[in-house]
């Protein structure tokens, strides 16, 4: 009895008339599978590419928003500064009340913006410049690439 007629049909379950399993599996030259393959590499290096261009544009916005806290920090201190000055300078000129005023604000300035000097720089670390995902995803692609050359 042939395989045909007990499964009603050629090819049925995996087997070919001539009887052989998995007949139906995609039997390609190996040049197919190669070229297959590079065509993917291609792929994939491409969409890395594009992850890795969207995530260091994302890091070039924080990088810019941390650039931009440092100056306004660094501005801020600067007029600390500037009310600290004014507040010895009435000090001296003038031994009443109104120096004392100034210093407290300088302080309180001063204060404000060492915060906002030692916040930026935190936003610039090296650590949070580092472009996570597309480390991770490179990573996957390598071991799918070892799981793709071992088969």
């Amino acid at each position: 009895m042939s395989t045909e007629s007990a499964h009603g049909e050629s090819g049925a379950h995996g087997f070919d008339p001539a009887g052989r399993p998995d007949a139906g599996r995609d039997e390609r030259p190996l040049t197919a599978l190669l070229t297959d393959l590079a065509q993917e590499t291609g792929d994939l290096v491409r969409k890395e590419v594009e992850l890795a261009r969207a995530e260091l544009a994302e890091k070039a916005t924080q990088a810019t928003r941390g650039a931009v806290s440092l100056a306004v920090g660094g501005a801020v201190c600067f007029l600390g500064l500037i009310f600290l000055l004014l507040s010895a300078t009435l000090a001296l000129a003038n031994v009443v009340p109104p120096w004392a005023a100034a210093l407290i604000v300088g302080g309180a300035v001063l204060l404000i913006g060492g915060i906002m000097v030692l916040s930026g720089r935190s936003r610039l670390s090296a650590d949070n410049l580092q472009p996570r995902r597309t480390v991770e995803t490179l990573k996957e692609d390598g071991r799918w690439a070892k799981a793709q050359i071992g088969r």
